[in-house]
């Protein structure tokens, strides 16, 4: 399967994303279905973080954050003091950018997704993409609670404003 998605993106063609229902194993095995409940929560939760930042609402994102949030990004301009470069940004910022409107969209101009890549005991990856960004999640379940501990983002080019 990762030769064969490899295979794709050398010939510039798209791979199909993988159902959030499960991952195939490393021995190539069918796939692995995900608990359903956990993958609706994380999913939730996930949504709670990205609608809170398009609607403009701190106290969503705030909910689904770990206070210990470490959210970063590869900088395409390292600093010269740091061999790899990262954009960090801690989760009172995140919420303050969210106060601030950072990302306020109207709702008709959503266009977003959230994928569950993978659940492991009290685990998960997830991928959240907006036409602003990407980003890959780690999140944890504490109790009954999914909270977003780590995310690594991209920022995708926008066109330059007229």
């Amino acid at each position: 399967m990762i030769a064969a998605m490899l295979a794709a993106i050398a010939l510039g063609g798209a791979v199909s994303p993988a159902p959030s229902t499960g991952a195939a194993t490393a021995d190539g095995a069918a796939p692995q279905a995900f608990d359903p409940a956990a993958v609706k929560a994380i999913e939730a939760a996930v949504y709670d973080y990205v609608d809170g930042q398009l609607e403009g609402d701190p106290a969503r994102v705030a909910r689904v954050l770990h206070p210990d949030l470490a959210k970063r990004a590869v900088r395409s301009r390292p600093d010269p003091d740091e061999t790899l470069g990262l954009r960090r940004m801690s989760r009172d910022e995140l919420v303050d950018l969210t106060r601030q409107g950072a990302l306020r969209t109207p709702r008709e101009k959503w266009d977003r997704s959230v994928r569950v890549l993978d659940v492991a005991g009290n685990a998960a990856v997830a991928r959240v993409e907006t036409p602003w960004f990407v980003d890959h999640l780690n999140l944890g379940r504490f109790g009954d609670r999914w909270v977003i501990v780590n995310a690594l983002w991209f920022p995708k080019p926008q066109p330059a404003k007229s």
